[in-house]
Formats: C-alpha cells, structure tokens, sequence
C-alpha cells in the first residue's frame, strides 16, 4: 500500500484552514485590544488607561497693589524701626546717629540728635523701652513733590529711664511727667527711602 505524500492536495489544504484561523485570531484580537484581549476576567489593563483627575491650580492673583495702602502699611513699620533706633541711640554715650539716620529725617532728625546730644554730655543714657501703640493713618498726601503720611500714636515712655551712663544710677524725674501721650507723626517718601520728619507729643494722655 502506498503512503500518501504529506505535500498533498489534503496536507496542504489543512495548512491553509489553519493558517486561516490563526490571522483570523490575530485580527479579532487586535480589534478587540480596547476592551481587552485577555483571558479571564483581568480588569488590569482597562483600569491603568483610565484617566486621572487632578484638582485645578488656582488662579494667580494679577490685581496690582494699592498704593495708597502700601504707603499706609510702610510708615507704620517705619515708625515702629524709629522708635527701636531712638532707644538705641539714646542708650549709647559713644554713639551715633547713623542707625536713626535710616528711618528719620530734617526735624525729627535734629531733635534727637539735640536732645540725646544734651543728655550724653551731662553723662546721662536712657535704658529700658517705649512702647508705640494704637498707632493709625490719620492723613495721606501722596500726590505732592513728597509724599507723606500722617500718623497718630500712644506713646508710653513709663519704662524709658534716664540713669546716669557710669553709675546707672536713675535720674530724679518729675512726678507729675506726662508718661503716656498722644504724639502726631509725618513720615515722608524721600529718595532714601520713607523717613520720619516729624513727631510731636501733642499734651494730652491717652
């Protein structure tokens, strides 16, 4: 009996059909790779396309600063460093005035140069502190050659003592001092930068 040849007519017959099947496999599982191609119920990969939602960034701010307000703003804290090198320089016999000469200015420059001038020379300092409060914006002139703010403050100079610079020894004062004053501040916009011109106790307690 003779073997029939596995090449053919029936051989090559059953390798087309199977060739047949497999593209066709290939193809249904290419069309099909969006919902997954896989065996069993592996959810895996639909999930990891999945997108992810992320919180908005919020928008940033483009309004521009008030200017008005930044001045405002600026002459309180100039205020407050003016009152911080005030006490410096009255505390130092051997100092001088290039700390104050950052936040002050004409007047009230001279003033406290006059007066802690006056004080050292008799060998007297000032020690302890004062205390600024109640501070408030009672004007704006930004519009002139110079722009200024006016300030109003309580000043409480109660623990501002003056004591002799060798001994320490405190200085007798009035009893009836007014320790606790409303003093009037202008504090203007110089090239340097915001300057206090003016400070004034105005007399009256607060």
């Amino acid at each position: 009996m003779t073997r029939q040849s596995t090449t053919g007519p029936l051989a090559i017959g059953m390798l087309r059909t199977r060739t047949r099947l497999t593209a066709l496999t290939a193809i249904l599982c290419a069309s099909a790779a969006l919902a997954g191609c896989s065996s069993g119920d592996d959810t895996t990969a639909a999930e990891s396309t999945a997108p992810t939602l992320t919180a908005s960034a919020a928008p940033l701010s483009t309004a521009p600063a008030d200017p008005e307000a930044t001045a405002k703003e600026t002459a309180l804290e100039v205020y407050q460093s003016y009152w911080g090198e005030m006490q410096a320089f009255y505390a130092d016999r051997d100092g001088t005035s290039a700390g104050l000469k950052q936040y002050a200015a004409s007047e009230a420059l001279s003033v406290a140069e006059n007066a802690a001038g006056r004080a050292h020379a008799r060998g007297r300092v000032y020690i302890g502190k004062v205390t600024v409060s109640q501070s408030a914006v009672t004007g704006t002139d930004l519009d002139s050659r110079t722009p200024k703010v006016m300030l109003s403050s309580c000043l409480d100079v109660s623990q501002w003592q003056p004591v002799v610079a060798d001994t320490r020894k405190p200085v007798e004062l009035p009893v009836n001092r007014l320790t606790k004053y409303l003093i009037a501040t202008t504090v203007e916009k110089w090239p340097q930068g915001w300057r206090v011109v003016r400070d004034e106790p105005q007399g009256k307690k607060c």
